[in-house]
């Protein structure tokens, strides 16, 4: 990567949380990277849970892209490293987070998703492009299944259903065959899903966790991608506040049965300056 330049983006963010506790979804913005991380919501309380991984790491990488050149994935993998060693954690023990970064110079972009928090680009004639780790949702189907389960209520609401999923994730996590995530296993970033973009094609990305993602993928609200990113374009909040209204006109889950009533929801908007 060349010399950053702060001039060449600009950067919008929204937020909100979802259940009666503090959002596990974290966003770090540099002048020429953005990092987004959706911390996994865990059935038993923890100091160390999803959201204090998601911030821990995310600010450890936020500093490595100040300093550091790196590629992409060997900087992930330094950075999970390093909070390894430093907070003592075991693989297979430790909680999880996805972990989406992109880093743009003068002439390029690039882009690293591990987890599914996607990143969708919007070229100058209209063209969408995406990068999607959807690895998580292969693994413990039947498990999964019961978790988000028809008819009223959430799978969150029965510890020992959502205990029974993370286990059996937990089971396939960081494994050939299975998926791979931030937690306790460096090699984790080397599967990280790639993609570098010339900076000249492109009008934005938008960078969000599946708590916004959901809108499209799983409600239909909106309906497709580009109205998505229009809105996002036109106010970040006003794509995640759609989302978050959608669920809470099915309440109880009948409609899109689901593991919880408001999933934590983050999103950044990098708009490209042209030049």
């Amino acid at each position: 990567m060349r010399p950053k330049s702060p001039r060449l983006a600009t950067i919008r963010t929204a937020q909100r949380r979802g259940p009666d506790r503090p959002s596990e979804d974290r966003i770090f913005t540099t002048d020429n990277a953005a990092v987004v991380l959706d911390g996994a919501s865990q059935p038993d309380a923890s100091d160390r849970d999803g959201g204090w991984l998601a911030d821990t790491l995310g600010r450890e990488i936020a500093e490595r892209l100040h300093q550091s050149g790196d590629d992409l994935d060997q900087l992930l993998t330094d950075a999970i490293t390093s909070v390894m060693k430093r907070h003592d954690l075991r693989a297979g023990a430790a909680p999880s987070t996805t972990v989406s970064i992109a880093r743009w110079d003068s002439d390029s972009i690039d882009i690293l998703v591990l987890g599914d928090s996607p990143v969708i680009a919007l070229t100058h004639d209209g063209e969408l492009r995406q990068v999607r780790d959807d690895r998580l949702r292969q693994v413990a189907r039947y498990q999964r299944q019961q978790l988000n389960r028809a008819g009223p209520g959430f799978g969150f609401d029965d510890a020992d259903q959502w205990r029974n999923l993370t286990n059996a994730e937990r089971t396939q996590r960081n494994q050939p065959g299975g998926y791979w995530i931030a937690e306790a296993t460096p090699e984790a970033a080397a599967h990280a899903m790639r993609d570098r973009w010339d900076i000249q094609d492109l009008t934005a990305i938008l960078m969000m966790t599946d708590g916004v993602s959901a809108g499209v993928d799983r409600y239909g609200q909106p309906a497709e991608w580009r109205t998505a990113v229009d809105m996002a374009l036109a106010d970040p909040a006003l794509l995640v506040d759609l989302v978050h209204d959608t669920e809470a006109e099915d309440p109880n889950g009948n409609q899109w049965p689901r593991s919880k009533r408001h999933d934590d929801k983050a999103l950044a908007v990098i708009e490209f300056n042209r030049r």
